[in-house]
């Protein structure tokens, strides 16, 4: 198998070999999946994801695309459109229905579009090679819009059920490989059909059609198992002023809306630290920002505007309400009017997308940290700080466990990596990895019995992998 440790006892790769804790049928089934997994074909995937350009609300090529080589495969594959352009992916490999249903889940939509018309100058003076969708590959590295977040994640995912299906393990339960539309941190782009394209519109499209699970795991950035992350609600600051014109404002009352703005961002820019030293708690470290200003007349630089919005990203944890969450903000702001006499700002919540969490006592996460465990061969590193968020809050939102588990940024490459290059660059020999890592979570989960799988908070019981360590 490509990739494999050196053998150094009988079937086991000097303690690395990721199959301890499993019995000896599981540990072949694992062993013979992991046989199809290799690199020629992982980088195969990767370049063809990235060459399909999948801005959110344009996935439908990429989704017919998925769904095409899954069916290829002898998956039962389909495309799920949503509307002309935006569309998710599924496949399933159906068990003989004794067993729990696992869903291994990616998005497929990029955040920025790789077209300069709508990136530049926001990403920066030009678009270098891998802000576009067409890969290019650096030995073990392949670059291109996407590369790694999400689409190095997807192509793991569909590998991990590839190999499973050319296996041949026998499954109890269902597994399915979804891909949804929609996963990125954004509302519509420009002449879209619908509003609502990002923020999970794919996935929970996904779940309200029918294609649900018992448990799910979630690819995306970060090699460790996470069974908690943080929600977001985007709130509009209007600051009020008077709309005057320059040749005047010595003659008339002037009050700089745009001026006043720039309070607002000093001050919340402040806010937002101490903000999150009270909110961080467990996994996550709750972060905010202003992401853009809106206000004024670009053609007529010779008036102010009576008004200046800013937009806010406000990251919440867990056990913090989308209305808690309004009520602490807007507190702040009446703070800081309190303090700036005139200072006229009003509040508004435009979106909210609650943090989620799945039981540390749950099946899928046992699984999970069991096999990331037997392929790191130490005990299980929980990753702190996180402020990011995933469509795992859909599904976990829709009552499915789900866990995230993904690869670790590219630290060594033959240029310098900041956070388009870190999106935009994967390592085959990772995406190995993390595959292999799908692979084993899954046949340990969709060849067990129902009762096998309960979590220790329902009313069967509990069969915990072993090594596995919360």
């Amino acid at each position: 198998m490509s990739g494999d440790a050196p053998l150094d006892g009988p079937g086991e790769p000097s303690g690395l070999s990721g199959l301890s804790g499993l019995d000896d049928r599981r540990r072949t089934w694992v062993t013979e999946a992991w046989g199809h997994v290799t690199d020629e074909r992982l980088r195969e995937l990767i370049v063809g994801l990235v060459g399909i350009a999948s801005p959110t609300g344009d996935e439908r090529p990429l989704a017919e695309h998925i769904a095409g080589t899954l069916a290829s495969v002898g998956l039962r594959a389909t495309c799920q459109p949503l509307d002309a352009r935006q569309a998710n992916a599924w496949a399933r490999l159906e068990g003989d229905g004794t067993g729990p249903d696992l869903m291994l889940y990616a998005p497929i939509d990029t955040l920025t579009v790789g077209d300069e018309s709508e990136d530049v100058p926001w990403i920066g003076p030009k678009l270098r090679e891998d802000m576009r969708p067409e890969a290019t590959v650096y030995d073990d590295l392949v670059t291109g819009l996407g590369a790694s977040n999400p689409k190095g994640h997807a192509a793991c995912v569909m590998m991990a059920a590839e190999a499973i299906a050319l296996a041949g393990v026998p499954l109890t339960g269902d597994l399915v490989a979804a891909f949804g539309a929609g996963g990125m941190p954004t509302n519509a782009r420009p002449g879209s059909d619908r509003l609502n394209t990002g923020q999970g519109a794919g996935c929970s499209f996904l779940l309200e059609q029918g294609v649900h699970t018992d448990f799910a795991v979630i690819a995306k950035p970060g090699w460790t198992v996470s069974w908690d992350e943080v929600g977001l609600v985007w709130f509009e600051v209007t600051v009020h002023g008077t709309h005057t014109y320059v040749g005047s404002r010595h003659r008339l009352p002037y009050d700089n809306a745009i001026s006043r703005a720039g309070d607002v961002v000093r001050y919340l820019e402040e806010w937002f630290a101490e903000y999150a030293k009270r909110h961080t708690g467990g996994t996550v470290a709750p972060q905010g920002i202003v992401s853009s200003v809106r206000g004024g007349w670009p053609r007529m630089a010779a008036v102010t505007p009576a008004a200046c919005t800013l937009r806010v990203d406000l990251r919440i944890a867990p056990g913090t309400t989308p209305i808690r969450a309004k009520r602490e903000f807007t507190s702040a702001i009446s703070e800081l009017k309190r303090s700036m006499p005139g200072l006229d700002a009003t509040v508004e919540m435009i979106l909210a997308v609650p943090g989620t969490t799945t039981s540390r006592e749950s099946w899928i996460f046992r699984s999970a940290v069991a096999g990331w465990e037997a392929l790191e061969g130490r005990p299980h590193e929980a990753a702190s700080g996180n402020s990011g968020a995933t469509d795992a809050n859909i599904l976990r939102g829709r009552g499915i466990p789900t866990v995230r588990v993904g690869m670790p940024k590219v630290a060594e490459a033959p240029f310098d990596i900041d956070f388009a290059r870190g999106m935009n660059t994967v390592s085959v020999r990772e995406m190995q990895k993390l595959t292999r890592h799908l692979i084993r979570t899954a046949v340990d989960t969709v060849t067990r019995s129902h009762a096998e799988c309960v979590s220790a908070t329902g009313s069967g019981p509990v069969v915990e992998p072993e090594g596995a360590t919360a």
